[in-house]
């Protein structure tokens, strides 16, 4: 059925849409701006809710109407965006903390997988947006760089594992890369190794960086120069840390690393590989520390891996407070990013160092 010819339908009475969309549409923000804007249920910036006002009478809408058909939510909506939910179980140990904060606060979490396609997670974010969230949580998965969505519109919005990319200021917490670097090798160094070796990822991202930079500096700080420190890239899984492996332990007993730094778990798991066929045992020959608490590898392989967990739920509590705070009104600092430390797990891979007198002798 259609309309009878030469009928004329009043704005926002178009089948299929609705009045917040339409209106939306003409200020170009999002359907959550409008409903905030017009109802006064959260703070929007004054030129935004004046564009939303003026859009929302030249199309002809009462903001009696609009409320009508938005009716003042009593609790607070939050779309948690987060990636590879099925695949590792970080994005698990994130979401727990965001629902901890959550729960704490009377607030309800919704949870969408975006499965690390930039593309996909922008068709979340605005799905969210137009359902009325009151804010949005993005987790990187791993700790990398977040483009500004562009559905994001004016809603608030905090980083979990991420940082965001140049130009866009926004509250973000990430690991301190550079001190879980600097507190593995802390325990290397305690344990009695001077010829150390890290073996870090291929990828540039805000991890590797940081995390070089961090061995860098402990190995400094420590007197080590190149030759007793090298630092290998390989792809950051258990292929790349079995081949790097093979190539730092396939040496006599004196031109080897005593210890090996891996850039994460399934890097160390590939230098055990490599160890094991190489005739070397783990940590007699050569100690191993990774770096993320992989539980299913860590505490699988044997001896137990030595690691640095990385604080996934405590970044998930920290990411929905902050955004709960800005949905609140408050303001959230957006100059940086609050970086949490890790935490050192000690399993069994560590230990001391043989005597290497000949290879002293010859530094």
């Amino acid at each position: 059925m259609g309309d009878e010819p030469g009928s004329r339908r009043e704005p926002g009475t178009r089948i299929g849409r609705t009045a917040l969309a339409d209106v939306a549409a003409e200020a170009g923000v999002s359907t959550s701006t409008v409903s905030h804007a017009l109802n006064g249920t959260r703070a929007v910036r004054a030129e935004t809710r004046e564009r939303v006002v003026r859009a929302a009478e030249r199309l002809g809408y009462s903001r009696n109407r609009v409320a009508r058909r938005q009716p003042k939510r009593r609790t607070t909506v939050v779309g948690l965006v987060i990636d590879c939910i099925a695949t590792t179980p970080f994005a698990g140990r994130i979401i727990r903390g965001a629902q901890e904060a959550a729960r704490e606060h009377g607030a309800h979490l919704t949870v969408v997988d975006c499965g690390g396609d930039p593309e996909v997670e922008d068709v979340h974010v605005r799905s969210l947006a137009d359902r009325g969230v009151d804010g949005i949580l993005i987790a990187g998965g791993s700790h990398r760089e977040i483009e500004r969505p562009g559905a994001i519109g004016d809603l608030p919005v905090v980083l979990v594992d991420a940082v965001p990319a140049p130009g866009w200021d926004v509250p973000a917490v990430a690991p301190d890369e550079h001190g879980i670097a600097a507190t593995a090798i802390a325990h290397l160094l305690a344990a009695g190794h001077r010829r150390l070796a890290f073996i870090t990822s291929s990828e540039d991202t805000p991890a590797t960086r940081g995390r070089h930079a961090g061995f860098r500096s402990a190995v400094e700080w420590a007197g080590l120069y190149d030759r007793h420190a090298p630092v290998e890239r390989a792809s950051p899984d258990a292929a790349g840390g079995r081949r790097m492996g093979r190539r730092l332990l396939d040496h006599p007993t004196g031109d080897r690393p005593t210890a090996i730094l891996c850039f994460n778990d399934q890097m160390a798991m590939g230098v055990y590989q490599a160890a094991e066929a190489l005739g070397l045992e783990v940590p007699r020959d050569c100690s191993v520390v990774g770096v993320d608490d992989l539980e299913i590898v860590a505490a699988g392989l044997d001896p137990g891996l030595t690691t640095v967990a990385l604080p996934h739920r405590e970044m998930g509590r920290w990411g929905m407070s902050a955004l709960l705070e800005r949905i609140a009104g408050r303001a959230v600092d957006a100059t940086g990013p609050v970086l949490l430390a890790g935490e050192l797990v000690e399993r069994r891979s560590v230990g001391p160092p043989r005597r290497l007198l000949g290879w002293f002798n010859r530094g």
